[in-house]
């Protein structure tokens, strides 16, 4: 009986260390991250932010295929799509959504109240619903923002300084992008300081690429001597053929993002939206060390911007003052 119970004792210390060896060599699972935008119409499989917040998340010690997977859906510049997509990124089990800007953060949180979502870019997430705050968003969204509404007048009176004889300026919007509130507050912003500065506002309404060429033929239409975009991941998306619109028209422009004047846009003044982004590289990381996105302050940003393209006002006749040049973060020549 000593004898058997010995040989049992040993196979089951062999066993047992079996055991704990296949256990110790079992790979940890891998986290998957769902990136959620908005997208280019005509190439919805590209997105600039992605491979910034590739290279950012690389930084931090992610290697994607090997210590994260992310799954990339994009709605091609068609915003309707983005609830489609936020729930197949939640049937798919992502730990973590990257959401780009309000469309895609509100798409995304209707899809889930579980999965912890970063949002960049947001507009005023507040107003917009998505966070009960900016230092506790109290929910499963945390992320960054932009300052929507509060750089429209900023971006106005330096359009009016760099144009002093103009009166009538256009404004290229994407109606509804934002939630009303904070649509509502933008109108609201740039018709108070419209007043003050002589200028007269006219709005020209574009939903998604499609609907460019009609908003151009409107602004042409009312002899608009410039005009100010307002901030839309659409309009974003499709900067390139935005900026070439007005160019066709000879028509000054103030962006509201650097990437439009690096293409030829006249002027442009607000936040880095690569910087956002590679912020919200590190919302991730924290979250998936355990951190909780309700405990996670909303950042806003606390650097802006100013970049003139002296090429494109040569090529509009227009002689930049002294006072912009000199505020300038960044002159193109």
């Amino acid at each position: 009986m000593t004898g058997r119970r010995q040989v049992i004792a040993a196979i089951g210390g062999a066993v047992s260390a079996w055991s704990l060896d296949a256990h110790a060599q079992r790979p940890a699972r891998v986290p998957r991250l769902g990136f959620l935008a908005t997208g280019v119409a005509g190439a919805p499989e590209t997105w600039p932010g992605l491979d910034t917040l590739r290279e950012a998340l690389r930084q931090l010690g992610y290697i994607e295929g090997q210590s994260i997977v992310i799954e990339f859906r994009s709605a091609g510049g068609r915003i309707e799509r983005l609830p489609e997509l936020a729930r197949e990124l939640v049937e798919s089990r992502v730990d973590v959504i990257f959401a780009g800007a309000t469309p895609a953060s509100r798409a995304a949180l209707q899809a889930t109240k579980t999965i912890p979502i970063v949002a960049s870019a947001m507009g005023d997430p507040v107003g917009d619903g998505l966070v009960a705050s900016l230092a506790r968003p109290g929910g499963n969204l945390t992320g960054t923002t932009f300052l929507g509404p509060e750089l429209v007048p900023k971006r106005l009176a330096l359009l009016r300084e760099l144009l002093p004889t103009a009166t009538r300026v256009a404004v290229l919007w994407h109606p509804d992008v934002f939630g009303e509130q904070t649509m509502k507050e933008m109108q609201r912003e740039i018709g108070d300081a419209a007043g003050p500065l002589g200028l007269q506002l006219r709005f020209s309404a574009a939903h998604n690429a499609d609907e460019l060429d009609r908003a151009f033929a409107d602004i042409a239409g009312a002899r608009a001597d410039a005009m100010l975009q307002f901030p839309s991941p659409v309009l974003y998306a499709e900067r390139q053929r935005i900026v070439e619109l007005a160019a066709r028209q000879r028509l000054p422009a103030m962006y509201n993002a650097r990437e439009f004047i690096e293409l030829g846009g006249l002027i442009g003044y607000g936040t880095s939206l690569e910087a956002l982004t590679r912020r919200g590289a590190t919302y991730i990381d924290r979250i998936l060390k355990g951190a909780k996105p309700s405990e996670l302050p909303v950042e806003q940003p606390s650097k802006f911007e100013l970049f003139i393209n002296l090429k494109t006002a040569r090529a509009l006749g227009l002689a930049v003052p002294p006072s912009i040049l000199a505020r300038a973060d960044e002159v193109i020549e």
